[in-house]
């Protein structure tokens, strides 16, 4: 077993008896359901930090498509021919 950091929380009574449901139908120590949702946490933080980033990239992108204007002789296809092609390649 990793060497242990001992931390004090306060908690709520209803997380408490939450705490204590779970960790009796897991069959595991409330310590460890505690463990779980701190690396479920910390793994769906990460994966907002780096949608976010993506985001700013994407949003960045349009920003300077935007600016160039419209593109010469315009577009030379209709909204329509973009649903169908999508429906056929992703149903």
């Amino acid at each position: 077993m990793p060497r242990m950091v001992r931390k004090q929380i306060y908690i709520e009574p209803r997380q408490d008896n939450s705490l204590k449901k779970q960790a009796h139908d897991l069959g595991v120590t409330e310590a460890e359901v505690i463990r779980r949702a701190i690396d479920r946490q910390m793994t769906s933080v990460r994966l907002s930090i780096r949608d976010l980033k993506a985001w700013e990239r994407e949003r960045a992108y349009i920003t300077k498509r935007m600016a160039k204007g419209h593109a010469p002789g315009g577009r030379q296809w209709k909204r329509e021919d973009a649903y169908e092609e999508r429906l056929m390649l992703y149903g």
